[in-house]
């Protein structure tokens, strides 16, 4: 058995510089996204969950889910799954391939899908299996390895659940502040994420309905950390703001939203990419004038043309012509194409 916090300690140090990460988010915590939030400031960013068993199976989707973007600094891996082997063999496997500087297991996702196979927020119902499957993906990795949980099934059994992490070899966990129950409904109960951070020794990273500077100030001495997910969507400039920065502008906004959809069609493609943008883009437009005209007519649009006529309609006055999207993702789409082709062969 590896001993706990026997490998390089990323997570604290990242923590130190700030404390404010990034949630993995399935539909929208991709490279694009997660390129973003971390020149605006996160301390690292967790990609969508990625199936322990597609990734044994050489799934293309899984692979594509985890792929990092050119020079993606502290890239960390989300995976699902409730097999310790298979858990082990798909985090040597996307180590080998992509190299994060730490792994992470979903045992929060309260969406039937996963749970009815015994993934996600399942989990927390066997905490002996939650330590089986830590230490498994510990042992198969030279890198940290976490876990993000609940607070319970249907009742609060976090700490023991944390716990059985913390001896199975994580080096951190993220505590979302509600059950499985509950979903996303009413309040995430921080004063449970203090209680479980006070128990354990390894960082606790707390998360729930951190949508404001004011709200993560609120919380953040209950916790080592705190991972903001939802408060992100279509502001992604909430990490500079956490850490003591400025808000954007309008202009800025607009033109944040526009390099976006840049950065989206070059990864998917543009029928792909613009499709997820319908779901993105009405986030970026809230509270300003000229907002509610762009949430009425953005879900329709099919292609980078039509956002940038629709933008231009309505802000006239802010220049699109030099938005650009940056080294990290020139040339992206077809390069991509051709690695999973390889893979696959």
């Amino acid at each position: 058995m590896t001993a706990p916090h026997s490998k390089p300690t990323f997570h604290q140090s990242q923590l130190e510089q700030g404390g404010a990460v990034l949630a993995p988010m399935a539909g929208f915590s991709d490279a694009p996204f997660r390129l973003l939030c971390r020149e605006y400031g996160a301390a690292w960013a967790v990609t969508e969950m990625v199936s322990s068993m597609g990734v044994v199976m050489n799934g293309k989707k899984s692979f594509e889910i985890g792929e990092p973007y050119s020079g993606e600094p502290n890239l960390v891996i989300q995976l699902f799954g409730s097999d310790p082997q298979i858990m082990a063999e798909a985090g040597a496997k996307l180590y080998e391939e992509f190299k994060p500087v730490a792994l992470d297991i979903n045992m929060g996702c309260p969406v039937p899908k996963i749970v009815k196979n015994g993934g996600g927020a399942c989990l927390l119902q066997t905490p002996d299996l939650a330590h089986d499957l830590i230490q498994a993906l510990d042992k198969a990795v030279p890198v940290p390895v976490s876990a993000k949980i609940r607070l319970g099934w249907d009742k609060y059994n976090a700490i023991e659940v944390a716990k059985a992490l913390e001896s199975g070899g994580a080096a951190s966990v993220a505590l979302h502040g509600r059950t499985r129950a509950q979903a996303y409904t009413g309040q995430a109960d921080w004063d449970k994420i203090e209680e479980v951070s006070s128990q354990l020794s390894i960082p606790l990273i707390g998360s729930g309905d951190v949508i404001s500077k004011a709200m993560f100030d609120e919380r953040k001495h209950k916790a080592k950390g705190i991972m903001i997910g939802r408060g992100a969507i279509g502001r992604p400039w909430i990490f500079q703001e956490v850490l003591g920065g400025q808000s954007l502008e309008i202009p800025e906004i607009v033109r944040l939203a526009y390099r976006h959809s840049l950065l989206n069609v070059e990864w998917y493609g543009e029928h792909t990419g613009m499709r997820q943008m319908r779901g993105v883009l009405p986030h970026y437009f809230k509270g300003f004038a000229g907002a509610n005209r762009v949430r009425q007519q953005i879900t329709q649009v099919s292609s980078l043309d039509d956002v940038r006529r629709l933008l231009n309609e309505i802000f006239p006055d802010v220049n699109l012509e030099d938005v650009t999207m940056g080294a990290a993702f020139e040339g992206h789409h077809a390069a991509s194409l051709d690695g999973h082709a390889a893979r696959n062969n």
